[in-house]
């Protein structure tokens, strides 16, 4: 096998040693299972002949992007090849009139939209990961970001793709027209199917006009239902804010904690009042933004909210951004899931998890996008106490039985993989599923392609 490889690809992109298996067998989770071998291929014709000695084989082939995702979907759980696509990452066109941009699955998703953005164009959606993550893993889980609210996640922009199928083929789906119903829509099939069905080699993403200007402010709450019940009474005035952001008490102390111990300095400080926050942005015309920031002062003051502003959002920011590393400093592991519920279910879903966590004694923090209603629940434990780890995972099913029970899902843009797996019967009834494995068989019979990911 090892030599037909490297007669596809080249000898030197032929890598099984310790070091590089290592690095492209794990993700987010800090699970590693390796595989047998790492290879990085330079084109869809390099992409397709490996897929077919996969398939003939018998061998499993797992594709992989920035390997930041959280639900082990990139994770090579029965072994075999890991068809890593950096090598693949040229942004091939730019269209200012068709509006749309053609790249490869490699591209880095902050990379594309400073490349965009430079020509007064914008591709909109931002997980939280876009420094790391690239644009064929953004697709293969529908991510989304707190720019999803106001533009939507990367189903919305995506037009068209190239794919190699898991017995080889390759083949173009949709195209660069906004307008298509010609057929089944195997694009929208290959979003969100983490590799499952397919590996991306190029893409067609649909673009808009950059706004022409953006302003945040930063609302502090008592606790995190006022927060909650503030970004509702937003939406009910009718104004829809580019991002709108949700942190809970228990957040806001990790980060004051974490600027304290890595003697940070910031020019926004959080008051220890401050049980609860929201981060708000509006982008549009710069009479737009100001008349929008206007109105969404007034809601949050009348909401019982202290504004905060800087004349460099980024300032305001930063808060976010030290997120993950404070509260990852709280206990020794972090479980984080991403569920969603209606947005008239946010408080609820808040008010929850406190109960949920008096219940079990382990801390429970939780952050998100309250405008789409998708809060990012991080469960603390320290995973080497097994009394610990055991009581976990019963609240870990009950963090997504709560979600499904108000209206919502078990996941918003990290995907199922095979962290979730398990859980998928609380989300879809089952003939829904059989029907999704029915379609999986008939498009990878040897099921070769991720196997043991999104289904139980």
């Amino acid at each position: 096998m090892l030599d037909e490889l490297r007669s596809i690809v080249g000898p030197e992109h032929v890598r099984t040693d310790i070091d590089t298996i290592r690095e492209n067998s794990t993700d987010a989770t800090k699970i590693c299972r390796p595989a047998d071998v790492i290879v990085f291929p330079a084109n869809a014709a390099e992409v397709a002949a490996i897929v077919r000695l996969s398939n003939r084989l018998g061998i499993p082939v797992v594709s992989r992007g920035g390997g930041v995702g959280y639900a082990g979907g990139a994770i090579p759980l029965k072994g075999g090849i890991v068809i890593s696509l950096r090598r693949m990452n040229r942004i091939l066109e730019i269209d200012p009139i068709d509006l749309v941009a053609v790249l490869e699955p490699g591209v880095i998703t902050d990379d594309l939209q400073k490349a965009v953005e430079s020509k007064g164009l914008f591709y909109p959606p931002d997980p939280a990961s876009l420094k790391q993550s690239s644009i064929g893993g953004n697709v293969a889980h529908n991510a989304g970001g707190p720019r999803a609210f106001k533009y939507g996640v990367t189903r919305q922009y995506l037009l068209g793709l190239e794919v190699v199928l898991p017995t080889g083929e390759i083949v173009q789906t949709g195209g660069r027209v906004v307008k298509n119903s010609t057929g089944y829509d195997l694009t929208d099939l290959m979003c969100g199917a983490e590799g499952t069905l397919g590996i991306i080699t190029r893409l067609t993403l649909r673009l808009i006009p950059k706004p022409e200007a953006a302003a945040t402010i930063m609302a502090l709450f008592g606790t995190a239902r006022e927060a909650a019940a503030a970004a509702t009474r937003l939406i009910a005035a009718r104004i829809i804010p580019s991002k709108l952001e949700l942190m809970d008490g228990q957040s806001l102390a990790a980060i004051r904690q974490y600027i304290k111990d890595e003697d940070i300095q910031t020019a926004c400080t959080l008051p220890e009042s401050a049980g609860a926050l929201l981060l708000i942005e509006v982008d549009g015309s710069e009479p737009t933004v100001q008349s929008s920031l206007a109105e969404v002062r007034a809601v949050v003051i009348a909401s019982g909210a202290e504004v905060r502003e800087a004349e460099n959002a980024d300032d305001l920011w930063a808060i976010r951004r030290y997120m993950s590393p404070a509260v990852g400093r709280l206990r020794p592991n972090k479980i984080n899931e991403d569920i969603v519920v209606p947005r008239s279910r946010v408080a609820d879903y808040l008010d929850a998890m406190e109960a949920l966590q008096r219940e079990s004694g382990l801390p429970i923090v939780c952050f998100g996008h309250v405008g789409d209603g998708n809060l990012h629940v991080n469960l603390l434990i320290d995973a080497a106490d097994p009394v610990e780890l055991q009581k976990s995972e019963g609240v870990k099913r009950r963090i997504f039985e709560l979600a499904v029970e108000m209206g919502g899902t078990i996941s918003g843009e990290h995907g199922i993989g095979f962290m979730k797996s398990e859980f998928l019967p609380l989300a879809l009834a089952p003939d829904t599923i059989a029907a999704m494995k029915r379609i999986k068989l008939a498009m990878d019979p040897n099921n070769i392609m991720n196997p043991g990911k999104i289904f139980p």
